[in-house]
């Protein structure tokens, strides 16, 4: 394989480059290339439309005794696709264009024909304005001319427009702006309302549940205290007291004091006291009779231990004693159970 890398090749001492026969070839030989339509056009045979890109494969030849600046121009054969008509264009260097020949006509040359058209009287100007200097004052005097009935015309179409439309531009950027004033006038008022709204709801929910924190602590505060919130309630209760006297007075003590709250004094004449009302003897031999029992139940008792009792009459009803009213025996019948307890 390194003969095929050789930089040097071998030429014999006898070797002659004008012996060796050169291939003759016509001028106008074609070439077979592939390439694409260079703009649109339409096949004068069919009327079929072949659009710029489409791709061929296309004959090439030089045309003969035609330069521009010395570049060669070169021609084109394609076959239409409908019809296999022969369409031919070739290369236009001065334009960098392509020219069409023959089978078809190029589609959208109308602008490219007017450009063609002034650049052509541009160039005939030029050329009278070179050789006549009276030309180049004329010239400049029409075209200020001109070019003063362009502005005068184009200021009467404006006033023309303003007195038909009868648009006050500053009066509707003024009226835009201030729409767009109380536009965000407007946000930023139901933003304010909202944010109002959502710390108003925080509020109340923080509220409420403070409620129910305090309503949780007060059932707990409730469940806590004792039990015996009615002053009679005191009466009916259980004593749970211990062997000491010390506390069995304090109950005794506390339960007196209860009961004075609510009904008033055991010995006093308190509101509940002068509901009862006292038996008056009604002659003096009954008081013997009443004095003999009492006498009785003092030798029992012991002397110190006196104890209010109640005397009944000769048709079974008891009558109640001077000393007190029947609350402060009910009074001293509960002192005398919670001392046999004691």
């Amino acid at each position: 394989m390194s003969e095929r890398k050789v930089l040097n090749k071998y030429y014999p001492p006898d070797f002659d480059p004008s012996k060796i026969p050169k291939l003759k070839l016509p001028k106008d030989r074609q070439y077979v290339v592939r390439l694409m339509a260079p703009f649109n056009m339409r096949c004068k045979t069919c009327g079929e439309y072949i659009y710029k890109g489409k791709k061929f494969n296309a004959r090439k030849e030089t045309v003969q005794n035609e330069l521009y600046l010395g570049l060669p121009i070169f021609r084109f054969y394609i076959k239409c696709t409908r019809c296999l008509a022969e369409i031919t264009f070739k290369t236009d260097p001065e334009n960098t264009d392509y020219a069409m020949e023959h089978g078809a006509t190029r589609n959208f040359q109308a602008e490219k024909l007017i450009e063609e058209e002034e650049k052509k009287i541009q160039q005939e100007r030029e050329e009278e304005e070179l050789n006549n200097p009276m030309k180049v004052l004329e010239n400049r005097t029409r075209d200020s001319k001109m070019e003063m009935e362009v502005l005068e015309n184009l200021q009467e179409l404006k006033e023309l427009n303003q007195r038909q439309a009868q648009v006050d531009f500053e009066g509707m950027l003024d009226k835009y702006k201030e729409m767009e004033r109380r536009q965000r006038e407007r946000e930023k008022e139901e933003d304010e309302r909202e944010t109002k709204e959502m710390l108003d709801r925080a509020l109340v929910k923080r509220l409420r549940d403070s409620d129910s924190e305090e309503e949780t602590e007060d059932a707990k505060d409730q469940s806590r205290k004792p039990t015996a919130d009615k002053p009679t309630d005191i009466l009916t209760t259980d004593e749970n007291t211990g062997p000491q006297g010390s506390s069995s007075v304090g109950v005794k003590k506390q339960k007196v004091e209860s009961w004075e709250r609510s009904v008033g004094g055991l010995g006093g004449k308190g509101a509940l006291g002068s509901l009862v009302v006292r038996k008056k003897p009604a002659d003096s031999a009954c008081k013997p009779a009443a004095a003999a029992p009492r006498q009785a139940v003092d030798t029992q008792t012991g002397a110190g231990a006196a104890k209010p009792e109640s005397s009944t009459a000769s048709n079974g009803q008891p009558v109640a004693t001077q000393n007190g009213s029947s609350l402060s025996l009910l009074g001293a019948y509960t002192d005398s159970d919670d001392s046999n307890s004691d």
